[in-house]
């Protein structure tokens, strides 16, 4: 959000906020997620029945015909204790 508070304490939450606050930052440039070209998940403990979870919120954001390359990284921790992703987006904007 726009006061970088985390919302939520559960991998879907925060998913969906940083999708937002990516789509936010898109905006802002005078684009949106058609122009996502790379998508880097680092997510925190990460077991295989996450990626579920990660692909329902992606979707609903990026351009299903041409979906941009992706990476997926587990970690043991991020920058502070109550984050469980973070998401590293490169986009080519026109």
């Amino acid at each position: 959000n726009s006061e970088g508070a985390i919302i939520g304490n559960d991998l879907e939450s925060q998913l969906l906020q940083t999708f937002e606050n990516i789509a936010g930052t898109l905006k802002a440039a005078g684009t949106d997620f058609h122009s996502v070209a790379r998508l880097t998940y680092y997510i925190v403990n990460y077991q295989p029945s996450h990626l579920q979870v990660i692909r329902s919120v992606r979707d609903r954001f990026i351009n299903l015909e041409k979906p941009p390359a992706s990476t997926l990284i587990g970690v043991a921790a991020l920058a502070l204790p109550n984050f469980l992703v973070e998401v590293d987006t490169i986009a080519v904007v026109p």
